[in-house]
């Protein structure tokens, strides 16, 4: 069988291996049922249906024909150093200095990876994703995650 789309190919199979993945992973734990849900209901569910999002995306790459074969390009390393730094960047400052500085630096961080930045659209960004995140997980979910960094509110 011919590959008629590499991008298709290879996000396809990426998906399968992550939804498997999750979906294996997630079985070490109780499911629960239905009105009740165990830690495993949800990451299982997630990873079967992630699964088979890219069983459906392989299976059009190997039957649906593109003008060129959608060939994969360079790897992107800047972008993707510039990411996973700003995760790593809001895993370690997030218990210190708090969702309102954390989150925004993690946009603005991540914001960088893009061709197409702009200061006013990264701080646009920034105030209302963690406006939401504040509304959703702290007043909504009443998790206790530091607002605000630990020498204001303390």
């Amino acid at each position: 069988m011919k590959i008629k789309s590499e991008k298709d190919f290879w996000s396809g199979l990426l998906f399968v291996a992550v939804g498997v993945g999750f979906a294996w992973g997630a079985t070490v734990y109780s499911f629960g049922s239905s009105a009740r849900p165990g830690p495993a209901y949800f990451p299982f569910g997630l990873g079967i249906l992630t699964a088979v999002l890219g069983a459906s995306i392989l299976f059009k790459s190997l039957t649906i024909e593109t003008p060129d074969g959608d060939p994969v390009g360079p790897w992107p390393l800047k972008q993707l150093a510039l990411i996973l730094g700003a995760v790593i960047l809001f895993g370690l400052t997030l218990p210190k200095l708090g969702m309102a500085v954390a989150l925004p630096l993690l946009i603005g961080v991540g914001s960088l990876a893009s061709g197409e930045f702009h200061w006013r659209e990264v701080l646009i960004n920034a105030v209302v994703l963690t406006i939401g995140c504040w509304l959703v997980f702290i007043k909504g979910l009443g998790l206790t995650i530091p607002l605000w960094p630990a020498f204001v509110a303390a």
